[in-house]
């Protein structure tokens, strides 16, 4: 019990420095390879920032923990939307200004839709895995374009003056993608033995410890980052980076994971507890962050009930494990 409690907060550690180090490579070599500021916040910077759940999702696939994986995905959403912009829109209220970010919430919200309805029929087959990842494929296709079309675009001139900041050299920049790589899959192979031993121990769910502990550990990156761009008055990275990595984590997280292990028997609790609540907590951010009568804004007071949102589904999963219907 005590290793594996030093196996969770030895994993967060290096799983947070390593994905700080390998999304600062990958960004760095992307610059150096020519590639538009836009496209690298949207493809590069997104991908990187939902590396951990990934890497975390597809070990505990591996290690035939499916319900790890799911949980890890739904739960890191609902962390990036209720912690995350709660805390950051609490430290500096987010303006939105990128239309490509306003284009990016309807479709987060239909990206949700898609997976609950593949996980109606209580199960996640490899098909159905499958089209999660072409739909990200599809994702990063259409980013791909927008981010060429959109050249001017706000968010572009907010990454690219991280860029400009952050810059390094070309081997430089290789060698921490690489490190950066390793010691996150390193970390996260240390985090899911971790988790797992932890919940055997205390008798709880794989899925509880994915939406609670995993989650919690694999989204403190998009924390740091958007607490720090919204500081710096960087809004659009702000609510970019949870943006980008929550439609991420639906159609890659879940893909990749379902294709190695299909979850046959997906917890009734994914449908009637986690599912709802991560789509209700996309609504409202859509609502908020929007704009529908100008530019979209989450202001402290909205920012308070995200987070009040995020702490009442916590209470309600302690509840569940005690054995108390809330």
């Amino acid at each position: 019990m005590t290793l594996a409690l030093l196996a969770i907060l030895g994993g967060f550690a290096l799983l947070v420095w390593s994905a700080d180090r390998f999304v600062e490579g990958a960004a760095a070599t992307a610059k150096h390879a020519g590639m538009p500021p836009l496209l690298i916040g949207m493809v590069i910077v997104g991908f990187g920032t939902s590396a951990p759940e990934m890497v975390v999702s597809a070990m505990a696939a591996l290690d035939n923990n499916p319900d790890l994986a799911l949980g890890n995905a739904l739960g890191s959403n609902i962390v990036n939307t209720g912690l995350i912009l709660g805390i950051t829109a609490l430290v500096a209220p987010i303006a939105v200004h990128s239309k490509i970010v306003r284009r990016e919430l309807p479709l987060l919200f239909v990206i949700g839709l898609f997976a609950g309805a593949l996980f109606w029929n209580g199960a996640l087959s490899r098909a159905e895995a499958i089209a999660l990842l072409a739909g990200f494929f599809g994702l990063v296709a259409w980013s791909i374009i927008a981010s060429l079309r959109e050249r001017d675009d706000a968010l572009a001139s907010d990454v690219a003056q991280e860029l400009t900041e952050r810059t390094m050299p070309l081997r430089r920049a290789i060698f921490w993608l690489a490190v950066g790589l390793v010691v996150l899959i390193v970390s996260s192979r240390i985090l899911v033995w971790g988790a797992v031993t932890i919940a055997q121990s205390l008798g709880v769910s794989d899925l509880i410890i994915g939406l609670t502990i995993v989650a919690l550990g694999t989204s403190l990156p998009e924390l740091a980052a958007s607490v720090i761009a919204a500081r710096k008055g960087e809004h659009d990275i702000a609510i970019g980076n949870v943006v980008g990595s929550n439609m991420f984590n639906i159609l890659a997280v879940i893909g990749i994971a379902g294709v190695i292990t299909p979850m046959p028997n997906l917890s009734p609790d994914v449908l009637t507890r986690d599912w709802p609540v991560m789509m209700a907590m996309t609504a409202g951010l859509f609502v908020m962050a929007y704009g529908f009568r100008g530019k979209g804004n989450i202001n402290r007071v909205e920012g308070c009930l995200l987070l009040l949102a995020f702490l009442a589904y916590n209470t309600w999963l302690v509840l569940s494990v005690m054995g108390v219907k809330p």
